[in-house]
C-alpha cells in the first residue's frame, strides 16, 4: 500500500559454517540464489524491483540465530558493485587490485549464546539513509550490479563439547538481513551521488588491517598509524567520510581489552576531524543475549565504571558507523590518517579491522546523517589555566583528564579530579580530553 514502509529482505535464516571450513560448504549445490564465497561469507544480487523499494529513511535490520557457536564473534555487511550482468565474482585477499569494488556497511559482535536458551537471537538495527542515495544512483546501476554480502566467520569446536546437540555439528550460526524504508523518493533514480571505495577490512584469520608490527598494517613499524589514500573523480558539494573500527586482541594485555584514543585526520591537517574512545557506557542492556555463561559478563551486574575500564565493545551489540562530515570537496586525490598512538599490541598480537569509504552529492545536502561525534556537554563550561594548572569547569564528576600533542601523543593524565599540572608543558595547541561521570567523552584544542 502507498505510503507504508517497504521491506525488502534479502538473507533468511541462511546457514554459516565452520569459517575453517572456507570454500567446503555443505550448501553449495542449493540452488538459492546465493553465492556462498566462503562458509563465512554469502552474497546475494539485488534485482531491480528491490532496488526501487529502497527510498528515504533507509534502515538495515540484522538478526543472528544460535547454532552451534558459544563465543562472540565478528561479523559485519557489504555491498560489491560487480559488472552488470556478470553472474558471479570472486574475492582475492592476496590480490586485493583485482577485486571487484565492495564496502562495508555495518559491523556488529555476537553475544555469547547457547541454542538451547532463549533468546537465541540477538537483533542489530542501523540507519543507514545514505545508502539509499547509492540504491538510487544511476550511473552507478547502469555499470554495476549491486550485491550485498553477508560474512560472519564463526567456529564450532568449543561448542561440540560444551552445548547438548551440536556434537558433530560444524553449523555455527543463522543469519537473516532486511532493509526497511519510508516511501519518499523510493525508486527515484539519482545522478549526484559520488561514492569512493577506500579500504575493506580483511577477515579474521588473515589480519594485517592496523597494529603496529606488520609493514602492510601502519605506515612506520612501531607505530599505530595508517595512511590511506583515495581519489574523488569530481567536485562534491557535501561529501562524508564513514568509517568502521574495532579492537581485537584477547591475550594477556590485548587490545581488545584496553580502551585507546582514535585520531582521524584528513588530507595532511594537523587537527583530527574526529577522535574518539571506542566502547559503550555499560554492557549491561546486551546481557540478556548472552546466554551461553562467559567471562565478559559474569554472574553479576558491572557498574558503568567497570565496563568502561575494559570494554571496547559488547558482544551482543554494532559497533558504530562512524561518519565524518567535510563538506564540500574538490575532484582529487585525497588521504585520511587513522593513529592510535597508545596502541601497544603485547606480543605482536591482535589488530584493528578498518573499513572506510567516501561518498557525497555533487549538488545538494545529504539529509538526515548525523555526524558521529560526542554533542558539547552542557554540563562543560570551559577550562580555567593558572599556576602551571589546568582545571576542567563541570557540574559533572571528571573521570579523567588527558593531554596531547597534535599528533596525539600523550603528555600528561590524571584520574577522579578536575585538575591536571600542565607545568613543564611547552607553549602551543593541545588536545585535551575531559570523560565525564555520566559517560560523556570531550576533546577540546586548548592553547596553553
Amino acid at each position: 500500500m502507498a505510503g507504508e514502509e517497504d521491506t525488502v529482505t534479502v538473507f533468511n535464516s541462511v546457514r554459516f559454517y565452520d569459517g575453517y571450513l572456507v570454500e567446503n560448504n555443505p550448501d553449495d549445490p542449493t540452488l538459492d540464489g546465493i553465492l556462498r564465497h566462503r562458509t563465512s561469507l554469502y552474497a546475494v544480487k539485488l534485482t531491480d524491483e528491490q532496488l526501487n523499494k529502497m527510498g528515504d529513511k533507509l534502515q538495515m535490520n540484522v538478526w543472528v540465530q544460535a547454532c552451534c557457536d558459544n563465543y562472540d564473534r565478528i561479523g559485519n555487511i557489504n555491498l560489491a558493485f560487480v559488472p552488470k550482468g556478470q553472474e558471479s565474482y570472486k574475492i582475492d585477499y592476496n590480490n586485493p587490485e583485482n577485486n571487484v569494488p565492495r564496502i562495508e556497511i555495518g559491523r556488529f559482535i555476537t553475544p555469547f549464546m547457547n541454542k538451547n536458551k532463549k533468546p537465541d537471537t540477538v537483533p542489530y538495527t542501523y540507519d543507514v539513509p545514505y545508502l539509499s542515495y547509492i540504491f538510487r544512483d544511476k550511473e552507478l546501476r547502469e555499470k554495476y550490479d549491486i550485491w550485498v554480502e553477508y560474512e560472519l566467520f564463526g567456529v564450532p569446536y568449543a561448542a561440540n563439547t560444551q552445548i547438548s546437540g551440536c556434537s558433530g555439528r560444524s553449523d555455527v550460526f543463522l543469519g537473516t538481513l532486511k532493509f526497511s524504508s519510508q516511501p519518499e523518493n523510493r525508486g527515484v533514480e539519482t545522478d549526484k551521488d559520488v561514492l569512493v571505495p577506500i579500504v575493506i577490512k580483511n577477515p579474521e584469520y588473515i589480519a594485517h588491517n592496523l597494529n603496529n608490527y606488520n609493514e602492510n598494517a601502519t605506515d612506520t613499524l612501531g607505530k599505530t598509524v595508517k595512511t590511506y589514500e583515495f581519489e574523488v573523480p569530481k567536485d562534491v558539494q557535501s561529501g562524508m567520510l564513514v568509517l568502521i573500527t574495532s579492537n581485537h586482541g584477547s591475550n594477556s594485555g590485548g587490545e581488545e581489552y584496553n580502551r585507546r584514543w582514535h585520531y582521524v585526520y584528513y588530507d595532511g591537517g594537523e587537527e583530527p576531524v574526529l577522535t574518539y574512545k571506542p566502547g559503550r557506557t555499560s554492557c549491561e542492556p546486551f546481557r540478556k543475549y548472552n546466554t551461553q555463561s562467559n567471562g565478559i559478563y559474569g554472574i553479576w551486574k558491572r557498574s558503568d565504571a567497570s565496563w568502561q575500564s575494559f570494554s571496547n565493545w559488547c558482544p551482543g551489540d554494532v559497533i558504530d558507523n562512524r561518519i565524518i562530515l567535510l563538506g564540500s570537496v574538490k575532484a582529487g586525490k585525497h588521504k585520511v590518517t587513522i593513529s592510535v598512538p597508545d596502541a601497544v599490541f603485547a606480543d605482536k598480537q591482535g589488530d584493528i579491522p578498518v573499513s572506510m569509504y567516501f561518498q557525497g552529492l555533487t549538488e545538494g545536502q545529504l539529509d538526515g546523517i548525523n555526524e558521529v561525534k560526542a554533542e558539547p556537554m552542557k554540563q562543560f563550561v570551559g577550562f580555567n589555566i593558572a599556576d602551571g594548572k589546568l582545571s576542567a569547569v563541570s557540574t559533572e564528576g571528571v573521570v579523567s583528564i588527558e593531554v596531547r600533542d597534535l599528533q596525539g601523543k600523550l603528555l600528561r593524565e590524571n584520574e577522579c579530579q578536575k585538575t591536571i599540572s600542565v607545568a613543564g608543558v611547552p607553549s602551543g595547541i593541545y588536545l585535551v580530553s575531559v570523560e565525564l561521570t555520566n559517560g560523556i567523552i570531550e576533546t577540546h584544542k586548548v592553547k596553553l
